[in-house]
């Protein structure tokens, strides 16, 4: 789940003229990206035969998703079986489907409530919901001064002219529909144990919210304590997470890391290495210092990427350490775009498994790349161009067949076993009159993923051998389309789902995780069930829910 980065650099289209012209992806020779793709897997792993989860933070709510990603892993995984189905047009009926306005990235779970209720939280332009799980009645919504606008009649007209016109003419729609993502704050939200929802705002804020009356899930929402960073960790948060002994941690774009305990009354704080030798400037919206959010062991490891360096940082239990005696690391990636990663990291292998943190790296062609995450094996000699030798894998990624040379993603890895799977987020073509790079490319990916003149095509799953120690190629499929969305795999049904596009349309796709081919499909229907960069999840049903374009939806088939 991307903040609002991926929001609008828009401003960079609206002077541009509409025009029909396209210009096909441009290919462009990079001889330093010609690494040898990974090989291609001597052997399939049945993902089954490794079935370690990441162990459960008991003091996050016990939900099937209280947090971005699923939990501090950062995996996008569950056991809970997915659906299996022929493929279809879902009905209205189908579909469960409530209005919540722009900006709504996810939906959290609480605790079981005395009743047997549980609530979803969800945090938007409108301000804070409580939904009901099953129903999705609005118990109570915190507003913001900007609520009364963009209600279900705004919501309505765009969505018309948006399934009227989605191609080049349509660019100023796009740019207007997605304006009220300027307003956004408060992307990373979290639901402790204690079933307080914290989010932290773009000013360092830090904010608890609950129930009124305890134990009561319709009762008004209240908030139960706020706290505020020191300056120097101030400003846009990237991220939020939870160490196993209660402490929420919270980056910051320049560099600082800070610790504040759960009911916001104690904090700690460090600075990452080399923030104070390398140019730690924003480079435009959600292109800060540091991007993107941190994934968390068990065992205290805290895993952030800067724009050149994978760092991990040890929580003690009191403190931050980056020392190396502490078993803290710091590790350079490659790097040729000058803009990082953009990806949250995704932690690899659990018990006697090998153990790893995952990014995309930030070369113009993106390598998956693993490092070790723990002590580097005595024997192991550094991969070719890698930067450091704590890197255990980096393969290419070029969607097979289409051979893409230009390929970012501001989307996290998806890992399940030791399975990493990444999507193709640029579009198919670009107007001629159009940024070919960076992020106005948003734009078309966002609004418009669903035509097919800029659809994306093409997923690819790497796998590490462990008994070759390297990191081999899977599988590629390149017929299938995850526009702007962010998978997740069920080891339950031995599936990877995703909102996928076919025709104008939205759908459901659902691929065979150990293969790579296409099951079966759902067609979802018009822009109202755009995913718009929400990350799809499957409840305690096995029913999947995602965000939409402005509000949430649940597919009850």
């Amino acid at each position: 789940m991307k903040k609002s980065k991926i929001i609008i650099s828009l401003v960079l289209a609206m002077a541009m003229a509409a025009s029909l012209k396209f210009c096909h992806q441009e290919q462009i020779p990079r001889p330093d990206l010609d690494l040898p793709l990974a090989p291609q897997m001597t052997e399939i792993i049945d993902v089954n035969s490794i079935p370690n989860l990441p162990p459960k933070n008991t003091f996050l709510a016990e939900g099937v998703n209280p947090m971005p990603h699923g939990e501090p892993a950062q995996q996008d995984v569950t056991a809970i079986a997915g659906p299996i189905d022929i493929s279809k047009r879902l009905s209205e009926g189908d579909i469960t489907y409530v209005h919540l306005g722009p900006g709504y990235f996810g939906a959290f779970t609480s605790n079981v409530y005395p009743n047997g209720k549980r609530i979803l939280w969800a945090n938007g332009v409108n301000g804070l919901y409580k939904l009901d799980e099953e129903t999705y009645e609005i118990y109570d919504h915190f507003e913001t001064p900007v609520s009364g606008t963009y209600n279900q009649e705004w919501a309505n007209e765009f969505t018309a002219k948006l399934n009227k016109n989605n191609g080049a003419t349509g660019i100023p729609t796009a740019i207007k529909a997605m304006s009220p993502l300027k307003d956004l704050s408060g992307v990373y939200i979290m639901v402790g144990k204690n079933n307080w929802v914290y989010i932290a705002d773009n000013d360092g804020l830090i904010t608890a919210y609950g129930d009124a009356i305890k134990n009561d899930p319709t009762s008004e929402i209240v908030i139960k304590a706020t706290f505020q960073l020191p300056p120097e960790a101030s400003g846009p948060s990237v991220g939020m997470n939870m160490t196993f002994d209660g402490w929420i941690i919270i980056p910051a774009e320049n560099g600082y890391l800070a610790a504040v305990s759960s009911d916001l009354t104690e904090y700690r704080i460090i600075r990452l290495k080399h923030a104070d030798t390398e140019d730690i400037s924003t480079q435009g919206v959600g292109y800060g210092w540091v991007r993107n959010s941190a994934a968390i062991d068990d065992a205290g490891g805290i895993y952030l990427a800067s724009r050149n360096h994978m760092h991990k940082v040890v929580w003690t239990g009191d403190r931050f350490s980056v020392d190396e005696s502490d078993g803290a690391w710091t590790a350079k990636y490659r790097n040729g775009t000058g803009n990082g990663t953009g990806a949250t990291p995704s932690l690899m292998g659990f018990g006697e498994e090998d153990k790893f943190v995952v990014i995309t790296d930030g070369d113009i062609r993106m390598n998956v790349t693993l490092f070790w995450r723990e002590g580097i094996p005595e024997n192991w000699q550094s991969l070719p161009d890698a930067p450091s030798r704590r890197i255990a894998g980096q393969a290419p990624v070029n969607m097979g067949e289409l051979n893409i040379e230009d390929i970012q993603t501001e989307q996290s890895v998806v890992v399940a076993g030791y399975g990493a799977m990444v999507v193709n987020n640029r579009p198919r073509n670009v107007p001629f009159f159009f940024p070919k790079k960076g992020r106005a490319l948003s734009v078309l990916i966002g609004p418009f993923g669903n035509n097919p003149k800029f659809q994306p095509f093409g997923v690819q799953k790497f796998q590490w051998n462990p008994q070759a120690m390297r990191l081999e190629q899977a599988w590629v499929n390149t017929k299938v389309s995850s526009p702007n969305g962010v998978p997740w795999v069920s080891l339950g049904s031995n599936h990877v789902y995703f909102i996928g596009a076919r025709d104008n349309e939205w759908t459901l796709e659902a691929l065979d995780w150990n293969k790579g081919q296409s099951t079966f499909h759902y067609i979802i229907g018009d822009q109202k069930y755009n995913s718009l960069y929400s990350g799809i999840n499957i409840d305690d049903e096995g029913r999947i829910f995602y965000g939409t374009l402005w509000g949430f939806a649940r597919l009850n088939s």
